[in-house]
């Protein structure tokens, strides 16, 4: 008899937001897998809930080591229910292995579902949510994240991306950069939680508000580019030229790659690139 395992939402701060369905799941669930055994216990203590069920942590340095064990209760026909600190397993957080490793031993996966920071700070933006592409969170050393900033200069659909509060002011800054200081933007603080903040600007002034320190659970929106030419400055045009070349391309390759993804004159791309190659 082969058991089920069960991806659950946590709420993102507010545990009024969990749904009959998971305190049934935590009450029930012959073992819990968990991100943080203390959140849990919170959590349960604030939903009223008996928690029954084995309780082993899943957390980022013990995921793999912890799927043997997890499999073998699958394989004896346990119910696993698998929670993270706050919104879904596996997005941006522990639970894609042990996904895919039940798959493969053909256990049946499926989910209560609950809150995810991602669709909620769309929805609070007020950028574009028809289209959206998430990006979980950016590198954290400055070269590889400027990288990866450049390649999505193109990208026309809305953005998300997890951010830490300490890295902040520089993404925002490189973002500014390789998408244009006027690109719209929303940073989203503490989402559902005492302190909800929503801060709704450019991406320039966003840099300059959090220079000032900020605090908590981050998720950043970005607008899409626009269509046709953009309107850049010199410096961005010669970040954007610069982070080409950092990914390996070429001088001649990176003037020609900016040129089609902001629709400029190869000229003014060249020139940007001149005048800034001493800065």
């Amino acid at each position: 008899m082969v058991g089920r395992l069960v991806l659950g939402g946590a709420p993102l701060g507010q545990p009024g937001d969990v749904g009959p369905r998971l305190r049934s799941a935590m009450a029930t669930a012959d073992v819990l897998a968990v991100e943080d055994t203390r959140r849990l216990h919170r959590l349960a203590a604030d939903l009223e809930v008996q928690v029954s069920g084995r309780v082993v942590t899943f957390h980022e340095s013990v995921e793999r080591s912890r799927l043997p064990g997890l499999l073998a209760a699958l394989s004896e026909g346990r119910t696993v229910l698998l929670l993270t600190d706050a919104g879904m397993p596996s997005v941006s957080d522990p639970g894609y292995t042990l996904v895919r490793a039940a798959i493969d031993a053909g256990v049946e996966v499926t989910s209560v579902p609950g809150p995810s920071a991602v669709t909620t700070a769309l929805a609070v933006s007020g950028l574009p949510v028809d289209r959206f592409c998430f990006e979980g969170f950016l590198p954290r050393k400055a070269g590889e994240r400027r990288s990866r900033l450049v390649g999505l200069a193109d990208e026309r659909r809305t953005m998300v991306f997890f951010e830490s509060p300490h890295r902040l002011v520089d993404a925002l800054a490189d973002a500014a950069a390789a998408f244009g200081s006027e690109r719209p933007a929303a940073v989203c603080r503490e989402l559902t939680k005492t302190h909800e903040e929503v801060r709704r600007g450019s991406l320039a002034s966003l840099a300059e508000w959090a220079a000032e320190g900020v605090r908590g659970e981050i998720t950043l929106v970005v607008g899409g580019a626009p269509a046709g030419p953009v309107s850049m400055g010199a410096a961005e045009l010669a970040a954007l030229v610069a982070g080409e070349e950092a990914a390996g391309a070429t001088r001649k390759d990176a003037i020609r790659a900016v040129v089609v993804r902001t629709g400029l004159p190869r000229r003014a791309v060249y020139d940007a690139v001149v005048a800034h190659k001493d800065t």
